[in-house]
């Protein structure tokens, strides 16, 4: 294959916080509901948060290594950190001045407030002085730094205050400095009592701020400080001298919660000589530290949103109905007999796929339920319905991840219970992530056992499914029935992957497969034969992959790539990449469904999956990609979610050859076009000529996106 210089790719990192950007993007842009950009405001620091734990950690420890080597787009670790500090520099700058000159300003005018001590009534004073001797003094412990008081050990994204003191000692004024921790266990914003609508906060360290006095008596307050530290929280088990799992994974999280520092943010105001104190104790440089003007745990202000208060300031309510195929069904099982069931979340209801679950544990023709969990959220119907299947003498396993990323310590603890209950629990496979959503349910019926068989694009979790684009399919074919039999088998048995008639498996078939269908794309296009390819996914990363695409481009394949977040193929470069687009949709919900169209010379083939084209989805987790064969299907993937999505102008922005996002033009004939807006529409019930002349009018603007049909 071909080899590409180091210009013809972007580096993955400056791609994610390109994706972050444009989460920011939903904060300044004031068309936005307000209490929305309030929530994308917490999201970019969330992110931002995740990418310093894992990426800005890694590559820190690639500096330190013995190792020096560049990334395929040519850049070395120390490299990449400098323009990762700068790019994050210029992203925190334009949050936190939206946040002091728009944001807070827009509440306030809401009679959303967050007020200093200074500006409180006499009121309200006596209310925060009940309120810190009753709730907060109790859990607080001043920690005085000298040589007998050791620096802490400060947990990862803790709010902390630095605190400078004046006291006497022997006649002298020594100044010392001391560490209060902000009690993670009380809410950030302490929402004052008010009997109207009005909504006003004190931010907790504030509070505790005032009381400082309290807390260091005998001496005098020369000053005090917000900081925080974000600290490695990659998990590092040796799977290969572990015995147990489950609790090496335990152990690994509490290691986490002290891992290396990796960042210090601080209030702007603090000090250098504090904050540089700060640096050396951590053992970071100033190139680690962030001066923030502003709240400096932002995910913590999510408190405003929360609630039911201020309808006008968010989006519109949106209440997903059930999928018209399963909408007034009893039994579900006697419509996936029937035919194949697509169901596109959060659009319509995720409800149908607890159903499926809940019907079959409560189904005495139901002998066995098999289930993935990656990240359930620990919903109680889905558990539930596990550990109920059980109580009525069904045969029950579920393949529970515990090195789901952040949501470790709450799958281990649904593992535990689902043991409890009699749940036959497996830790994947030793090296590799199980990453797939399936769910296998085997049913005697009249005419002998029948597999049931769920796939999905997103996890197990009701909660993010009304959050996340994806989609559910359901069927009954007896090759997926055994494909998901071996599959199961594999992962709780001891045996070879033995190959799948419709699966596409990682670690064991996917790269080559998607390689292949890319290649026979490139040979179609070659022999002038009808070549496309449009694939919807998270992150696009697999150098191989990217060249191959590459190669498809060069050889007339139009290729279209729906990338949320990281894309490092470079578009539209002459002689390289100029018929391959790429966008992203950052909008209301999370784009999260991974589909790969195929036109196969007029034959066309399309997948649905759990993977993205990263190598870590195709080589060290065990993803599952399927085809969608009903040709009624693959036209509403196709005609319906592919090209609104490619049509979208709103939320959508494209990216160029130089490696930035822009917006894309508004055209007279199509005019605004915003597809999450669309598809709501259409869910509920939109009326059947705005839809006819929607469908014309992206058939004019994507006349190529044509589907065989084809039998099931």
């Amino acid at each position: 294959m071909k080899t590409y210089p180091p210009a013809q790719f972007i580096s993955r990192e400056m791609s994610w916080l390109a994706f972050n950007q444009r989460v920011l993007e939903e904060t300044l842009n004031a068309a936005n509901p307000l209490l929305e950009r309030v929530k994308f405001f917490t999201i970019t620091s969330s992110n931002l948060d995740e990418f310093f734990e894992v990426r800005v950690a890694g590559l820190k420890q690639q500096v330190e290594s013995d190792i020096v080597e560049r990334s395929f787009d040519g850049k070395t670790a120390s490299e990449t950190l400098r323009a990762i500090h700068k790019q994050v520099r210029r992203m925190i700058d334009q949050q936190y001045r939206c946040w002091r000159e728009e944001l807070l300003p827009e509440l306030a005018k809401n009679n959303i407030h967050i007020l200093d001590y200074a500006h409180l009534s006499d009121a309200d004073r006596t209310w925060v002085e009940q309120y810190y001797r009753a709730n907060v003094r109790p859990v607080l412990t001043p920690l005085g730094l000298d040589p007998s008081h050791p620096f802490p050990q400060l947990l990862n994204k803790s709010l902390n205050i630095v605190v400078q003191v004046e006291i006497e000692r022997e006649g002298e004024m020594e100044r010392r400095l001391a560490v209060v921790q902000v009690p993670r266990v009380l809410p950030r914003l302490v929402r004052l009592p008010r009997e109207n609508e009005r909504l006003d906060f004190i931010y907790l360290g504030n509070l505790i701020g005032h009381y400082l006095a309290d807390l260091f008596p005998g001496t005098k307050i020369l000053g005090f400080w917000h900081f925080r530290v974000t600290r490695n929280s990659e998990l590092y088990i040796d799977e290969e001298d572990i015995g147990n799992l489950l609790k090496a994974v335990e152990n690994e999280l509490h290691n986490r919660r002290r891992g290396a520092a990796v960042r210090l943010e601080v209030d702007a105001d603090c000090p250098a000589e504090i904050y540089q104190y700060l640096l050396e104790t951590l053992e970071l440089t100033e190139e680690d530290l962030y001066l923030i003007d502003g709240p400096l745990n932002p995910t913590r202000l999510m408190v405003i949103y929360a609630g039911d208060h201020s309808p006008e300031l968010r989006d519109k309510p949106f209440v997903a109905p059930t999928a018209p195929a399963l909408r007034g069904v009893h039994d579900l099982f006697s419509v996936i007999r029937q035919r194949d069931v697509l169901v596109h979340h959060p659009y319509e209801s995720f409800g149908s796929v607890v159903d499926f679950l809940e019907q079959a544990a409560q189904d005495p023709n139901v002998l066995a339920i098999k289930q993935t969990l990656y990240r359930t959220g620990g919903d109680p119907r889905i558990v539930g319905a596990l550990m109920d299947a059980v109580k009525n003498g069904k045969q029950v396993t579920a393949v529970t991840e515990l090195k789901a990323r952040f949501d470790e310590a709450n799958n281990i603890l649904w593992a535990r219970r689902l043991e409890e209950a009699g749940v036959h629990v497996v830790y994947g496979i030793v090296h590799h992530k199980v990453h797939s959503k399936i769910a296998l349910v085997v049913r005697r019926d009249e005419d002998g056992l029948r597999r049931y068989v769920h796939l999905g694009t997103g996890n197990y979790n009701p909660s993010t499914a009304k959050l996340y684009t994806d989609l559910s399919f359901f069927t009954a074919q007896p090759d997926f029935g055994e494909d998901a039999t071996n599959f199961f088998n594999l992962l709780t048995g001891i045996s070879h992957f033995q190959g799948a008639k419709k699966f596409l498996i990682s670690p064991f078939t996917t790269h080559e497969a998607i390689m292949n269908l890319i290649k026979k794309e490139t040979e179609n296009a070659t022999a002038k034969k009808p070549a496309r390819i449009i694939a919807k996914m998270n992150s696009l990363v697999d150098q191989e992959i990217i060249a191959a695409l590459y190669g498809a481009s060069q050889a007339g394949v139009k290729i279209d790539l729906i990338i949320r977040g990281i894309c490092c193929l470079r578009p539209g470069v002459a002689g390289v990449s100029e018929n391959i687009t790429v966008r992203s949709i950052i909008g209301r919900f999370l784009e999260h469904a991974r589909v790969f169209y195929f036109e196969n010379a007029g034959s066309p083939k399309l997948l649905l999956g759990s993977a993205d084209w990263m190598p870590r989805n195709f080589f060290r987790r065990i993803e599952i990609i399927f085809p969608v064969e009903e040709s009624a299907l693959r036209d509403r993937i196709v005609n319906q979610i592919l090209a609104t999505q490619l049509a979208d102008n709103v939320k959508a922005t494209i990216l160029g050859s130089d490696g930035v996002y822009s917006r894309i033009p508004v055209k007279k004939e199509t005019g605004q076009r915003n597809s999450q807006d669309e598809f709501m529409a259409l869910a509920l019930g939109d009326s059947k000529p705005r839809r006819v002349a929607r469908a014309r009018a992206v058939k004019k603007a994507y006349p190529k996106i044509e589907i065989a049909q084809s039998p099931r």
